[in-house]
C-alpha cells in the first residue's frame, strides 16, 4: 500500500550520535583514534592562503616594467610590513627619486618584469575544527578531520538560526507554557543555554546577547521578534551562519507555542549539563534540523532471565549481555526509518487550523478522501492533547520520534 513520508523529529533521552568534523582544506589531524574529546576540543586545523594584492610597483616608481626586477628591495620569499618599502628608484645622483611600499603586512609573492606589478600575499588565515561534542574520536580521515562519536541525550528543533556552540543548560521557565523575558535573565547567566517554555521575546534574546548567554532554546518565538533580532529577514535556504552572539533553537514552531511537555521535562532533568547545539536549519531538500546534544551515562537495560539478547538499535553497541528485546539506544545518525504512523503515534500537526498542536494518532484510514482543496489525500484520526479527536491530511502531520 502507498504511503506518504512523513518528518518526525527526535526527542530521546539516550541516543548515540555520531558528527564528521572536516577541514575545508588539507590539514593536520590533531587527535588519535579512540581520545576522548570535549566541545572545545581542537580535533584538525588548516591555514588558508592570505589574500593577494596587487601593488603596480613600476608605475609608483616611475620605472619601466623591464627594470622592476633589479629595483626592488625586497626579494620573492621576504616578509614585509605594511608601509614598509619594497623597491627603490633613483636617478641622477638621486636627484631623481621614488620608492613603493607595501600595503599590507605579508610576503613578496611575485615580482613581473612584464606588467611592473607586485604581489604582496597576507598572512595565512588558520582554520581550526573543534570536536563540538564531548565524546570519542571513532574515526580518523587523514588530512581532513575525524568522527566524534557522543552518548546522550538528544533533542532536534522545528527551526533555529546561529551556528555551534556550547554552555551548561539554565531552565528559566516554571513549566512549558512560561515566557521567557529579559527580566529573567541576569549577568550570571553568562555562558548558560537557557531555556523557556512557549515563548521567548525579542526583548529576552538582546538580554541573553548583552550577558553573554550561549543559547536559548523555547517553544516557540514572534517571527517578527527573531527578524528584528537578527537585523534582516529570514530566507530559505540554510541557517547556521548568522552573525549573532548567540544560537537560538525553537521546538515546536513561531508564535507562542507551549513546548511539548516530554520535551520540557527532558531539558529540566539535564538542568547543570553542558549541552551542545547547533542552529543550523535546512527545510528544503537534505533536510537539517537543529539539535541538541548532552552527554548522559548509558541507562542499564532490564535484564530478562533465560535469554542472551544481542539486540542493537540504529548500530550502537550491543545491550547489556543477558537482555532479550531490551531498546538498545537510537542512533542519531542511522537514518533508519521509524515504524511510521501507525495508532498511538505521537504527531505534531504542522499546518492550520490545528497549528503547533501535539496529538496521539487513533486511526488511519486506508482510502482516500476528499478535503476543503477538493484534493483527494490520505488522512488520518488524532487525539488532540485537549481531548479533541480530529481529522487532518497526513501530510500535514510531523512524528515525534523517540
Amino acid at each position: 500500500m502507498a504511503h506518504a513520508y512523513t518528518p518526525g523529529l527526535k526527542v530521546s533521552e539516550y541516543a548515540v550520535v555520531r558528527r564528521q568534523r572536516r577541514l575545508p582544506i588539507p590539514g593536520r589531524v590533531l587527535v588519535e583514534q579512540g581520545q576522548r574529546v570535549s566541545p572545545d576540543t581542537v580535533v584538525a586545523e588548516a591555514s588558508l592562503p592570505g589574500n593577494p594584492n596587487t601593488v603596480n610597483a613600476a608605475a609608483a616608481l616611475g620605472a619601466d616594467p623591464s627594470d622592476l626586477p633589479r629595483l626592488m628591495v625586497k626579494k620573492v620569499g621576504d616578509a614585509v610590513k605594511k608601509g614598509e618599502v619594497i623597491a627603490r628608484y633613483r636617478a641622477l645622483l638621486g636627484l631623481v627619486s621614488g620608492t613603493c611600499t607595501s600595503p599590507v603586512d605579508g610576503t613578496i609573492e611575485s615580482v613581473s618584469e612584464v606588467t611592473g606589478q607586485v604581489v604582496v600575499r597576507e598572512p595565512p588565515i588558520p582554520v581550526q575544527v573543534r570536536a563540538y561534542l564531548e565524546g570519542v574520536v571513532t574515526e580518523v580521515m587523514p588530512r581532513e578531520g575525524v568522527v566524534v562519536e557522543a552518548e546522550g541525550a538528544f533533542i532536534q528543533g522545528i527551526f533555529g538560526v546561529g551556528g555551534e556552540t556550547y554552555g551548561e543548560i539554565q531552565v528559566l521557565g516554571a513549566g512549558p507554557d512560561d515566557v521567557l523575558d529579559a527580566a529573567a535573565i541576569l549577568p550570571a547567566h553568562r555562558g548558560k543555554v537557557l531555556v523557556g517554555g512557549a515563548l521567548v521575546t525579542g526583548a529576552a534574546l538582546r538580554r541573553a546577547a548583552e550577558v553573554g548567554a550561549r543559547g536559548v532554546v523555547a517553544g516557540g518565538i514572534i517571527d517578527r521578534d527573531l527578524v528584528a533580532f537578527l537585523g534582516h529577514d529570514i530566507g530559505v535556504a540554510i541557517t547556521g551562519h548568522e552573525d549573532i552572539p548567540i544560537t537560538v533553537i525553537v521546538t515546536e514552531g513561531f508564535g507562542r507555542m507551549t513546548m511539548a511537555h516530554r520535551t520540557f521535562e527532558l531539558l529540566q532533568s539535564l538542568s547543570g549539563r553542558v549541552a551542545s547545539l547547533n542552529g543550523a536549519t535546512q527545510i528544503r531538500a537534505g533536510v537539517m534540523r537543529p539539535e541538541i546534544v548532552v552527554p548522559v551515562d548509558r541507562p542499564r537495560l532490564p535484564r530478562v532471565a533465560g535469554g542472551a539478547g544481542t539486540g542493537r538499535a540504529g548500530g550502537a553497541e550491543p545491550a547489556d549481555a543477558g537482555g532479550a528485546g531490551g531498546a538498545g539506544p537510537a542512533d542519531a545518525d542511522a537514518g533508519e526509518g521509524s515504524q511510521g504512523l501507525v495508532p498511538g503515534t505521537r504527531i505534531r500537526i504542522i499546518r492550520e487550523p490545528y497549528f503547533g498542536q501535539l496529538a496521539h494518532v487513533t486511526e488511519l484510514p486506508p482510502e482516500l478522501q476528499v478535503i476543503e482543496t477538493e484534493a483527494k489525500v490520505r488522512i488520518l484520526r488524532a487525539r488532540l492533547d485537549s481531548g479533541e479527536l480530529v481529522t487532518v491530511p497526513r501530510a500535514n502531520v510531523e512524528i515525534i520520534e523517540d
